[in-house]
Parts: C-alpha cells; structure tokens; sequence
C-alpha cells in the first residue's frame, strides 16, 4: 500500500455560510426570477464539489459548466436536468454524452442545433448573441425554421458591460426581448451577477450569478450584500533573523532597515499568488498584519514576522484576499483573482 500523501502546505478557507448567504442575497435580488449558479471552473477555482451542495441545499436549481469534462465533478451531486453545458455540442460524441447523462447542452449556432437534431434532440438551452460576439447565435440567424424544431429550457444571453452604466446593457436587453418573442422557449436568462443590479428587465425566469456568489462586487450597488468566501492560507516553512541590509529574494528588491524576523511561506506564482503581490501583499495571524517582502516566487514567498513572534514554523498565515479590495491592489480582475488558485490548495 502507498503511504499516506501529507495534508498540504496550502488551504482555502471557504466561507460556506457566506457562500449560501450570496446567493440567497442574489435570488432576492433577482425578484421573480431565480437565481442559477455558475460553477463552471472548478466554480471559479473555489470548487465545485464543495460549492454545489450548499448552493443546492440553498434552493438553487440551475447550474452551468463551461466544458464537457466538468460535468464528472458534479453530476452525482444534484439531478442531471439541472445541469448545462454552455459550450455546447461541438462533436457528435458531445451529443451522445449529453443524453446518456441527461444534462442540458447550450445550443450556440445552426450547426449545433443540427448536430443535436441528428442525435435525437431533447431538452437543451440556447444561447443568443447581442453583441458580445463571442458564443451564440448571431441575431440575423434567430428566424431560422431549424430553431422551431428545439426543445428549448432557458433561451440565454450574455452582457457585455454589465458593470458599467453603458447604452450597450439597453442594446443587449432590447435584442434579447426580439429573440424571445421569435424563438418558442420555456424560460429566459440575460442578466449575470452585474446584470441583476441593472433591474428586472434583465431578469427574465432565471439569472446567472457567478463571481459575486464566491465574494466578487461587481457593481457599487452589490457592496455590503456581498460576503467574502474564500481565504488563501499558507504554512510558515521556515523562519529567520536577518539584520540590517540583507536583502529578501530574487533581484534583492528589499533590503532590510533594521533587524527584522522574516518567514518564508509555502506560496507562489504557481499557486495563482502572482508577482503582482510583490512588496505589496499582507498576511495575517495572531491579530497583526504581516508584510510581504521582496518578490513572489513560484513556490515561496517571504513575509515580515517581526509583529509575530509566536508563530514560528508549521504555523499558518491568512492572505488579505477579498476580491475587490485586492483586485484594485494587483490590477488582476476579481475572476482572475478566483480562477488563478492553483490545485496544491486543500479545499
């Protein structure tokens, strides 16, 4: 037998209550529609498996991944109808594994409503595009008789600007009320977690909420309503004196100005905790605020323990990490922020 791989160096602390108190704030929100939940991305990095049951347990019904690999992670967790795929049926095999799961695929062009049509149809959601010309089918296309013969759930579509008060939102909201009154269809989804600030004209049957449920603010309008989920931890893997003048890490971008008591902590770039975070990111353990020192590298980075003199090694240090605040730090978006944390984080 193999021994017994060692509890990692690195933990997220998930805020599962604050996680079910988004979306219950989101759901509210979204006043006679329902609030979905994006977990697609491991549920932008916080992780599906994790996220999904308190989400379901909350009253969510509707969940959607981005590929087809990640349905196995959630599939045996709730009801497979509840389930889509948003990149939809590119491949014949595709098509087939939706039906032999049971879950929705996200039609996005002619050519994947035929491929579903060929494989036998049913149920599945269709996604137009009102300008943000990525996935989805184009508005010149919406007549199309092929359209007539889906078995459509949810019609969608995606904002573009949902975060900035822009003419584009009225654009996209006008062009998603033309494609339902064309297309037969049971339910409609436009606004994202942005989205469902901007009113009940976005709404539709269902929203879409993704990075405000894992602590993202996406708009002005959302802050105080939004709880932060995730907190990076790391362990402390060594810790020193230096004194005056020695330099901390590559390049010797920090000198020190007097003695100080420094730690090195199992956390890097590689770990999502960029370069960015250099000379600027803050821990914390026993109450003070731990500096980092000298620039991050891929696996360790170095913080000012002068303020802790108890924790030593094997102790663990929290990342000052709620999403907006360090978004305007680093310049990274709030989703980056999320998506970035790498998989030698315990979850």
């Amino acid at each position: 037998m193999s021994p017994d791989v060692p509890a990692p160096a690195l933990r997220l602390h998930i805020d599962l209550d604050a996680l079910r108190s988004n979306w219950q704030a989101l759901d509210r929100l979204s006043g006679r529609a329902r609030a979905g939940a994006a977990v697609k991305a491991d549920a932008y990095g916080v992780g599906a498996r994790q996220v999904v049951p308190v989400l379901r347990a909350a009253g969510c019904r509707d969940f959607f991944v981005a590929h087809w690999g990640e349905v196995g992670d959630v599939l045996d967790l709730l009801e497979p109808e509840k389930l889509s795929v948003l990149h939809g049926p590119l491949t014949d095999a595709d098509a087939a594994f939706a039906h032999s799961c049971g879950i929705k695929p996200v039609i996005n062009s002619l050519e994947q409503a035929r491929r579903w049509l060929r494989s036998g149809g049913g149920r599945c959601d269709l996604m137009i595009d009102t300008g943000i010309n990525r996935l989805g089918l184009p508005m010149a296309e919406i007549g199309n008789e092929c359209l007539r013969s889906l078995d459509i759930d949810v019609l969608l579509s995606h904002l573009v600007s949902a975060e900035e008060d822009t003419d584009l939102n009225r654009l996209q909201c006008d062009r998603w009320r033309e494609a339902r009154a064309v297309i037969p269809h049971q339910r409609s989804s436009l606004a994202n977690s942005a989205g469902i600030v901007l009113g009940s004209d976005f709404h539709g049957d269902l929203t879409r909420p993704g990075i405000a449920l894992y602590g993202g603010v996406p708009r002005a309008e959302m802050s105080g309503l939004i709880r932060q989920v995730v907190r990076p931890q790391a362990a402390i893997l060594q810790v020193r004196n230096i004194v005056a003048g020695d330099t901390v890490g590559y390049n010797a971008t920090f000198t020190a100005p007097t003695a100080m008591r420094v730690g090195t902590i199992a956390l890097g770039y590689a770990d999502g905790y960029l370069r960015c975070w250099s000379g600027r990111g803050r821990f914390h353990a026993d109450g003070q605020e731990l500096k980092v020192l000298g620039r991050v590298s891929m696996d360790m980075t170095v913080i000012d323990l002068s303020k802790a003199p108890h924790i030593g090694e094997g102790g663990w240090v929290t990342a000052d990490y709620a999403l907006p605040q360090a978004s305007a730090l680093t310049g990274l978006s709030q989703y980056e922020l999320l998506t970035l944390l790498g998989n030698r984080f315990g979850r």
